[in-house]
């Protein structure tokens, strides 16, 4: 962008100056204003960092930087660091506050004269600015190599754009490359098998079924649905039917007669979580009655994190499975898929070789993953809709016997509709249930005033509703018992489908367990299954209850809670301190530890043992973190805290942190204002991380029903891609 007397003009030249705002005119007030909001924590150092780079690649390649490349360039890593993979311009001129969400609430001002993000775009056009981008040598298409791309209205890190497109690459070669089924008899019979062929009482199609058919014929699948809707189960009986038809064709063709199958998840909690359901499900499996009767063994019950899988290097982004070094597999099953980044997305893709099938299973409507992407969100955007083909829908019926519902039919749907599958039905949460009511009206942005009038007055048996000031106590008190009492019947005499369910508890219930359930002292260090079996029960029993937050900070936020509660625990004499390292301290892992083979995300708790002994040999208490075994086993491993680096206590924890959990009774805490995180997505996640008990902690109202009623849509262009 040079002009005639070889300077670079800027888009403000057009604008008439104000006394106030005072709008930058060069790249070097652009560079000074977004140095003002990294003092005022309204944008990241890195952000700043990002843009000065590019202002100083510009001027090495003989161009002027303009004022408008500096923003941009600021806001494209800004939104990158809000989850978001790119900046949509277009978004950025019709509505700039709300896309950037700057200034952020409760967050330092600045001074009068000083432009908000607003001025600065409300003087320029959406032309203008893709004009202005398009002439930068920082920004190319993609195929040069420039810090920008520019695809469209959509401004990209260089990365980021890459990564979109080799998912979306890794994507439509599986869909253009389907398995040949010649003959589906094999596959019929063994969904006829693990299904049956009556439908439901409801005389609904057995969605179950119907996506493992698809899944069958494809070498890309997404099976998505709301809590207790059998994604487990669905999984299980597909790789079981797979590994039936494998059979049966090994035995014709004397080959190798099963698939190579890894299941994986995107942390070690939902890792463990799906190898604990996974294991039950195997057992339950017909093999015998299948074509080929598959042994157990073909079906894994080891499930693994997305970073070990692909071999995590620590200090790099390359892992050691790539496009030169791929998975030895032949079916990859992921876990709790909406916690996958387009990062680690675009690595499992490198990774996979080229006839591999790649099977993701996720509820849509969950929260996106922490970092960039909404990967299964973009795949799933139609799914309710699911824009069967006419074709696709007679292939369906002739393997499952099931006739779709019209309005599930498009003769005009895409390839990647053929390959997604949503289950509809659920079995965990009946029309009576409390959590499945709020959840269903939480996705769909009606909470209604008669809805939280039920809440309010235990009109569900599994439903509490707590109110109280800014002072927490009463909040640490719930988190100590669990306040039976607020529910019905005082949580007593409730009975799930034909199980009775044991009254909600807090905390104190599994610190009870630590002081009751303890091991004699003289058990040999070498002899540890009794501290092994303690140490499990007391882990599961901590599943029993927790605390969510939306935010960190603040009276309703983690730290602030995690203070509160420790000190009633400390108080009704549960736990010896509330700082420091005791026994009963639940710990969250923060950062990948591979040395320890703890990954972001594992619980472990801290208790007392007697393993140490002293100079006349007699034993001494010391402190070790029990965790989980992260190789499915149901073992447990023992850590010495001065080994722990990234942790914190957990009491609360926040809705994204607890994304593949699942508690017995989850409390949910809504804050007495409304902030940027506080949306549909994370109110529907924290409501449905309950099994049994949901409680609600809610100061204001209006706070809740305003947060149902914003849902956030991350900038992508990844559904583009495969349109």
């Amino acid at each position: 962008m040079t002009g005639e007397s070889g300077t670079t003009p800027d888009l403000f030249d057009a604008v008439e100056p104000e006394p106030a705002p005072r709008l930058p005119q060069t790249a070097a007030d652009a560079l000074a204003l977004l140095d003002e909001w990294v003092e005022r924590d309204w944008i990241r150092a890195l952000d700043h960092a990002f843009a000065t780079f590019v202002c100083t690649m510009v001027r090495e390649q003989g161009e002027q930087p303009a004022a408008m490349l500096a923003l941009l360039s600021a806001m494209v890593s800004h939104q990158v660091g809000r989850g978001h993979v790119c900046l949509d311009v277009r978004h950025l001129c019709r509505a700039t506050e709300p896309t950037l969400v700057l200034p952020p609430e409760g967050v330092g001002s600045l001074p009068e004269n000083s432009p908000r993000p607003s001025d600065l775009f409300a003087s320029v056009s959406t032309d203008q600015l893709i004009g202005m981008l398009g002439q930068s040598c920082a920004v190319s298409d993609g195929e040069q190599a420039a810090p920008l791309v520019l695809d469209g209205s959509r401004l990209y890190l260089r990365r980021f754009w890459r990564y979109e497109q080799a998912i979306a690459a890794g994507i439509r070669a599986r869909l253009d490359n389907r398995v040949a089924l010649t003959d589906t008899g094999p596959l019929k019979t063994a969904l006829d098998t693990l299904f049956g062929t009556e439908s439901g009482a409801d005389g609904l199609p057995d969605y179950q079924k119907m996506a493992c058919a698809l899944a069958a014929r494809n070498r890309f699948g997404v099976i998505t649905g709301g809590p207790g809707t059998g994604k487990t189960t669905t999984v299980v009986n597909l790789l079981a039917a797979l590994q039936s038809m494998a059979c049966d064709s090994a035995e014709a063709s004397g080959g190798n007669p099963y698939l190579r199958i890894r299941l994986s998840a995107p942390t070690g909690k939902a890792a463990a979580r799906l190898s604990e359901s996974i294991g039950g499900a195997v057992d339950r499996l017909p093999l015998k009655s299948l074509p080929g009767a598959p042994d157990k063994s073909a079906i894994p019950t080891q499930v693994t994190t997305l970073h070990r899988l692909l071999g995590s290097r620590p200090g790099s982004r390359r892992f050691r499975h790539n496009e030169d070094n791929p998975l030895p597999l032949d079916i990859l099953v992921i876990d709790e898929a909406s916690m996958v980044d387009v990062d680690l997305m675009a690595s499992v893709f490198a990774a996979l070789p080229n006839q591999a099938r790649l099977i993701m299973l996720g509820d849509k409507d969950q929260l996106a993953s922490v970092d960039a992407g909404a990967v299964l969100g973009e795949l799933c955007q139609r799914a309710e809709g699911a824009h069967y083909l006419p074709q696709t829908a007679e292939w369906l019926k002739s393997v499952t016997g099931y006739q779709l519902p019209s309005e599930l039919l498009d003769p005009e749907g895409l390839a990647l509709d053929q390959a997604v599958a949503m289950l509809r039905k659920s079995y965990r949460f009946d029309e009576h249930s409390g959590i499945g009511v709020l959840a269903s009206a939480t996705n769909a942005g009606q909470l209604s005033r008669e809805l939280i009038g039920q809440c309010r007055n235990q009109g569900f048996e599994d439903v509490a509703w707590l109110a109280g000031e800014n002072d927490m106590g009463w909040l640490a008190n719930h988190a100590l018992t669990g306040s039976p009492e607020r529910f019905q019947n005082q949580g007593s005499q409730r009975v799930v489908g034909t199980s009775p369910v044991e009254p909600p508890v807090g905390y104190g219930h599994y610190l009870k367990l630590i002081r009751d359930r303890k091991p004699a002292a003289d058990v040999e260090a070498d002899g540890r299954e009794s501290w092994d079996a303690w140490a499990t029960e007391v882990l599961a029993a901590f599943n029993h209850f927790k605390v969510l937050c939306a935010l960190r900070q603040g009276p309703f936020g983690v730290e602030g809670l995690n203070r509160d509660i420790a000190g009633r625990l400390h108080g009704a004499g549960l736990i010896e301190r509330t700082e420091g390292w005791y026994a009963g301290r639940p710990v969250l892992i923060t950062g990948n530890d591979y040395n320890l083979g703890l990954m972001n995300g594992d619980i472990g708790i801290t208790l007392s043992v007697p393993w140490d002994r002293n100079d006349a040999g007699e034993p001494v208490e010391t402190l070790r973190v029990a965790f989980p075994s992260s190789d499915g086993s149901g073992g447990v491993r023992w850590i010495s805290p001065s080994r722990l680096q990234s942790m914190e206590t957990v009491y609360a924890m926040t809705v994204h942190k607890s994304q593949g959990s699942e508690f017995t009774h989850a409390c949910l805490v809504i804050p007495d204002r409304l902030t940027p995180v506080l949306t549909r997505e994370l109110v529907y996640t924290g409501i449905t991380r309950a099994r049994h008990w949901l409680s609600l902690a809610v100061c204001q109202e209006g706070v809740l029903k305003e947060a149902v009623g914003r849902s956030v849509i991350r900038a992508s262009g990844l559904a583009g891609l495969l349109a």
